[in-house]
This record gives structure tokens, sequence and C-alpha cells, in this order.
């Protein structure tokens, strides 16, 4: 299955690819509409510490701590990739404290939880964060 994989070496720190990722989520055809003058919520994250950049976001773990976790049953694995059901999740946090990588987080609401899912609801293809980044630090590839 192929997953994203970042090269901290080329990654610049631009957070475009928590831009492209808000955007692609959004549901909107126009990113300027859909981002401007909001805080955006994006399923990947830069961290950035000591001169070192690097995006988190799900790794898609094999053997996954978050969905053991998951009281609820929101979260589950289908086709190798983790997936949330919205519906189920009680914003419990329960798989944010069990990430060992700290990808998953609260949504704009703050009562269910998101993380990427390889954009599998929304482009076809590549990720949109794969797409947008400048220097091809981050890509989606079988390892």
């Amino acid at each position: 299955m192929k997953k994203i994989y970042v090269n901290e070496k080329w990654c610049l720190g631009c957070h475009l690819c928590e831009y492209y990722c808000a955007f692609a989520n959004s549901g909107k055809s126009d990113m300027v509409k859909a981002l401007k003058n909001i805080r955006i919520h994006p399923r990947i994250h830069i961290e950035d510490g000591n001169g070192v950049h690097f995006a988190v976001s799900c790794r898609h773990c094999v053997n996954p701590l978050c969905v053991k976790g998951c009281i609820t049953g929101a979260l589950t694995m289908r086709d190798g990739m983790i997936v949330i059901d919205e519906q189920k999740c009680v914003g419990c946090f329960t798989c944010i404290l069990s990430c060992p990588y700290g990808a998953i987080m609260p949504d704009e609401t703050g009562h269910a939880m998101q993380k990427c899912e390889l954009c599998a609801k929304n482009a076809h293809g590549e990720p949109v964060c794969v797409q947008g980044c400048p220097n091809q630090a981050i890509v989606y590839e079988e390892r």
C-alpha cells in the first residue's frame, strides 16, 4: 500500500502542505474562499525544531495503537488505511494519547478527531499535500 513519507532534508518548513490539506478537506472549490480569514485545521502539520522541519501525518501503522485504543470503534482499518467514522467518534481523545506519532488531532469543532486519510475522499491519485509540496519533500509511494 502506498503511504506518505517525508524527507526532512528537503522540507523548507513553508507549511504549504497544511494549506493544501485544509483546502482539500474544506469541500469548497476555491482556495481563497475556503481559507481566507479562518484558522485552518489540516490533517498534516509541520513540526519545526533546531533548523529541521518535517511534516507529521498518519503513518497507517500495521498494528495501529489508535484503533486498538478507540473505545467506540470509530477508528478502523480498511484496505491498509486507518479511517475515522466521525458519527461514532465521541471526542474522548484516547486515540490522540495512543498515537506515538502525534498524527491525530481534534477537528475544527473539537468534538471529533481527524487524521490523514490519504485524500481518499477528495482527490484522485496522489494526496493533495504531495502534489502541492514545492520541494518534493513529501512523497506518496510504496516502500
